[in-house]
């Protein structure tokens, strides 16, 4: 986790490490312009009361967590599921625990966010790209707010 976290922020100016809600999250916002930034990743160790589909109470399971573009997520699933109810999990055919698989974020699915248990080293390189377009989008979002 701690590498993957250092990766990303070496490789992506910006960016400020903060933990939430049990996650520890990489934000972009240079300066601290903003009172949190804009998301770019979180990586969540242990399940909450509305979160509890990827089983992270398992030891040594974690849960690489990233917001892409709708577009791109409509291209690896298909289609962009409905918010769930408080608690609940996306309506997509994923298991939702399986290790080391890119799939659609359990909960924030909706949101064109995507997940992965326990990234291998190969699992990681596929997912590179779409750090680097989701860093991009955060570009997008924070140019937004801070006009």
């Amino acid at each position: 986790m701690e590498e993957i976290l250092h990766q990303v922020a070496d490789t992506h100016p910006g960016l400020v490490q903060n933990t939430n809600w049990g996650e520890v999250g990489l934000f972009y916002n240079p300066e601290n312009k903003l009172k949190k930034g804009i998301y770019l990743l979180t990586i969540k160790e242990r399940d909450g009361a509305n979160d509890q589909a990827s089983s992270l109470d398992r030891e040594n399971v974690y849960r690489l967590n990233l917001g892409i573009t709708k577009e791109t997520f409509l291209k690896m699933f298909n289609t962009i599921p409905a918010r769930p109810n408080a608690g609940g999990v996306v309506n997509m055919d994923y298991d939702f625990s399986e290790i080391d698989k890119i799939m659609p974020h359990p909960v924030y699915g909706w949101m064109s966010w995507i997940c992965v248990l326990n990234p291998s080293v190969n699992t990681f390189e596929k997912l590179k790209p779409l750090i680097e377009e989701g860093y991009q989008l955060a570009l997008k979002k924070y140019a937004k707010k801070v006009k």
